[in-house]
């Protein structure tokens, strides 16, 4: 049984989609997990008598952290904050995993200083999922960090492998560098230095620097570039939907069903969340916009995450890191 520590007042539309996701996921895999729905008790104790849902419980936090906030400054002054008073229940054995749909930066930040950081890490990376022709790939980073340097490129490669192949089986990700050209001595001092790094480390498949119009076309499962570069491009996909909806509509496609099934593979919410790599536990963070299904599919990427051993995982890797590094 995985325990997931889900905060109900993260997001644009809490605290009913969290909790919607929650009653979703327990209702399909009721004998998987169970959630500590993070807020409250005066607003969830009537909801979950309510719901009368096995699997659910509470785990008290008076205080949100709202988007405008500044991250560091608001995990410190809020103690009693959802994030905090889940990220603590992590750290503390009461859950394996936590999932919120609020500040990114507080999430980080908060887990940073509740959980820790695996040894050698220095800016953890979040990674998400993106639609390609041939599936999806993994975007890391899409907007932790905006600036980062080559060992950073490399190691964040490596954490976003080690994700792929855990928590969605894929056996030997490929990993491509973000690049405006496929030669290795293209782009800046930074990307070039990375591509060196990668090409050197025979733990993964690196298959060398990718242009932005492959990357629809799937020429890698792990997609490595600064967060400055990924949460543009997050962004831009994320627009994609809205856009291709307005022209489907002008050629006259009218049906919801065939929009949806052409839009499918652009919906976040089939994703779930984006999980934040390189930190002592497991924490996923959603869309600030996340509906019920998308809280539901985020529990499941924690649960993947969780019993898949995705965290001594990316520690055995990063000391071996260490230790061949050490060794040059």
């Amino acid at each position: 049984m995985i325990r997931v520590a889900l905060d109900v007042m993260g997001g644009d539309l809490a605290p009913h989609a969290p909790i919607e996701g929650a009653l979703a996921a327990l209702q399909a895999w009721p004998e998987e997990l169970s959630v500590g729905l993070v807020g409250p008790p005066g607003i969830l104790e009537p909801i979950i008598a309510e719901a009368a849902t096995p699997g659910m419980s509470i785990i008290p936090a008076e205080e949100a952290i709202g988007p405008d906030e500044s991250p560091a400054l608001a995990v410190r002054r809020k103690p009693d904050s959802t994030i905090v008073r889940g990220l603590e229940a992590v750290r503390n054995g009461e859950a394996d995993a936590l999932i919120s749909a609020g500040s990114t930066g507080a999430v980080m930040a908060g887990a940073v200083l509740t959980l820790g950081v695996l040894p050698g890490v220095s800016r953890p990376p979040v990674g998400a999922m993106f639609p390609t022709s041939s599936g999806h790939m993994l975007v890391v980073d899409v907007g932790a960090h905006v600036n980062t340097r080559p060992h950073q490129l490399h190691q964040n490669a490596r954490l976003g492998a080690i994700y792929l192949r855990d928590s969605h089986g894929v056996r030997s990700p490929r990993v491509g560098l973000l690049n405006v050209g496929r030669e290795e001595e293209k782009g800046d001092e930074v990307t070039v230095a990375a591509y060196r790094l990668l090409e050197e480390d025979t733990e993964i498949d690196f298959v060398g620097n990718v242009e932005g119009h492959r990357i629809i076309a799937g020429d890698c499962d792990v997609l490595v570039c600064s967060g400055f570069v990924g949460n543009a491009l997050l962004k831009f996909y994320e627009s994609m939907a809205g856009f291709l909806i307005g022209i489907l509509r002008n050629s006259g496609i009218e049906q919801e069903s065939e929009i949806d099934r052409v839009l499918k593979f652009l919906d976040y919410t089939e994703y779930g969340g984006a999980p934040l790599l390189g930190v002592d536990g497991v924490a996923i963070i959603c869309h600030g916009a996340s509906p019920a299904r998308a809280i539901k599919n985020a529990t499941r990427a924690a649960v993947d995450s969780v019993r898949s051993g995705l965290v001594p995982n990316m520690r055995r890797a990063l000391e071996e890191m260490r230790t061949s590094e050490e060794a040059v």
